[in-house]
């Protein structure tokens, strides 16, 4: 595969002892170090690895082929390595076929023969329907994301080849267009219960609140309600749930085994006391899903007549594969623990990072509260009709995600040696780190990377920019599953907000964002709101 020249971009690399190294040209500011590279430079990693931060080039055009960028597992053949930059954004996958939405029958196999069926037709609308993936030619990496198994399972997160294929085909109808239609109903009301918080704090003042934890237990709730149909009222009582304070303490455990190159390896890791700590809290998440798991098997034998809709939880145990085999309990256990995750701090970290670049830029903000106004009234009701007509709220969300991307990193291992414009190759088998939030910054491929413009993605500018410069779905057979879900959420959750609040930034407060599995913020983030009479 041949890049074309281009722009430049940095790039995360672990290379074998005795290997050629590329030019680096400057670094640009970054918050907190690259993906994956430990702070204080070059440190030894197991294998013989080091580790350094390069560059590579952008591509300007397009490839005509396009190959996808895969994940790693350490080859001992071709020598351990990882590269990670937008060099192989051109690498990149091309986008997934889009389907029409399905008809009258609504049942997982019914989705997934009419998709199927869609499939075969080639010509078909991209804004009705579900996404049918295909098996990508690269492997995520197990060296990095092996160190989440122990906790979620084995889901669409971190497996790989034909089980990896059979799970995403058979869970691509739970975020179906007619599925997802039936949820808008149950995030209106958890976001206005949040909203009901908010009025009960703030009264008819101009009033501080740290809106980031709030907005986390508003996400969990609809996740709650949208897996499992469970009411757990944790955005009233927050400590009678203890799913939140479990999954937190997971994420940084695994977040600083990640950076702590000595507890990658196993027989050091399970003599430290966070090793001990980590079999405790994966004790308690399973025997929690696992509970679920069992009660709504029971339920679905003796029937609920009462149970008028289908969640993520009764979709995922009816899924039948084309012999007629089912998940397994462990397999199930995998994909609710992956969605929980994915699904929660994701979201509720993107709509507070939307929130803080709303009050730093009233007059977007403001922009966005009149087209808000104009499409949906007083917010009584809303449709998915109307989430499509707010085109700059949707360009506002977009340029939120780009300045803050959630996941700001991913890791694939090419299957195909990769050839550079001097001529230099990498070969297969080199674990490659993209540093999505490099991307999102680079001045090469965003003017003025530090400034909020939502005009950036008008669809005019789009067609003019890299199909691959804004990743903050990812991209690829592997994208998001649940990213027509996500920006349903993000659109609802935004739009009753700034229908019922101004938002003004706390000077005395200013952002800090800290990684972890995902980008979070070290000490909350904290808004002035008024309600808006």
């Amino acid at each position: 595969m041949q890049l074309d020249e281009g722009q430049h971009t940095p790039i995360t690399i672990w290379k074998s002892r005795g290997s050629s190294r590329l030019a680096a040209p400057a670094k640009p500011e970054l918050p907190f170090p690259p993906p994956f590279l430990p702070p204080g430079g070059s440190r030894k990693l197991p294998g013989g690895h080091r580790h350094a931060v390069r560059w590579a080039l952008h591509p300007k055009r397009r490839l005509q082929k396009a190959q996808p960028l895969g994940d790693c597992r350490p080859s001992s053949a071709q020598g351990d390595g990882v590269l990670a930059g937008d060099a192989l954004g051109a690498a990149l996958p091309p986008g997934l076929r889009v389907l029409p939405g399905p008809g009258a029958a609504t049942g997982h196999q019914a989705l997934l023969e009419e998709a199927e069926a869609a499939e075969r037709s080639a010509r078909l609308p991209r804004a009705r329907g579900a996404l049918v993936p295909r098996e990508p030619e690269d492997p995520k990496s197990n060296y990095l994301y092996k160190f989440l198994v122990p906790s979620l399972g084995e889901g669409l997160l971190n497996l790989n080849g034909a089980k990896w294929f059979q799970h995403r085909r058979l869970i691509t109808p739970v975020f179906h267009i007619n599925i997802l239609k039936l949820y808008i109903e149950v995030v209106v009301h958890s976001v206005n219960i949040m909203l009901g918080k908010w009025e009960k704090i703030c009264g008819t003042q101009n009033t501080v609140v740290e809106v980031s934890k709030h907005i986390s237990s508003m996400s969990l709730d609809i996740l709650m309600k949208c897996i499992f149909s469970m009411e757990t009222n944790c955005q009233i009582n927050r400590t009678h749930h203890h799913y939140v304070t479990v999954m937190s303490e997971v994420s940084k455990i695994i977040f600083n085994r990640l950076y702590n190159v000595l507890l990658h390896y196993d027989v050091i890791f399970k003599f430290t006391p966070e090793s001990h700590c980590l079999l405790e809290l994966n004790k308690i998440l399973h025997q929690y899903t696992d509970q679920i798991i069992w009660e709504r098997k029971t339920e679905r034998k003796q029937g609920n007549p009462q149970k008028k809709s289908q969640d993520f939880l009764d979709i995922v145990l009816s899924a039948q594969d084309e012999n007629g085999n089912n998940f397994s309990d462990t397999d199930v256990r995998s994909e609710v623990n992956t969605f929980m995750v994915a699904g929660q701090d994701t979201v509720g970290g993107s709509i507070s990072w939307i929130l803080y670049h709303l009050a730093q830029n009233p007059e977007h903000q403001e922009r966005c509260r009149e087209e808000i106004r104009g499409i949906l009234g007083d917010g009584s009701s809303i449709t998915w009709d109307q989430l499509r007509e707010m085109s700059y709220t949707t360009m506002c969300i977009k340029e939120a995600l780009r300045l803050m991307p959630t996941a700001f990193s991913t890791a694939r291992e090419l299957s195909k040696p990769t050839t550079f414009p001097d001529g230099r190759s990498i070969p297969a088998g080199i674990t490659v780190v993209l540093s999505i939030w490099c991307l999102h910054h680079n001045p090469a491929v965003w003017e003025n990377p530090k400034v909020f413009d939502p005009l950036r993605f008008s669809p005019e500018n789009c067609n003019q920019r890299h199909f691959h410069s804004f990743l903050s779905f990812s991209a690829g057979p592997r994208n998001c599953i649940g990213q027509q879900f996500a920006m349903m959420e993000l659109k609802v959750a935004i739009a009753l907000i700034l229908l019922c609040f101004q938002l003004t930034p706390d000077p005395t407060r200013p952002l800090s964002v800290v990684p972890q599995i995902i980008l979070q913020t070290k000490n909350g983030v904290h808004l002035y709101l008024k309600k808006i009479s």
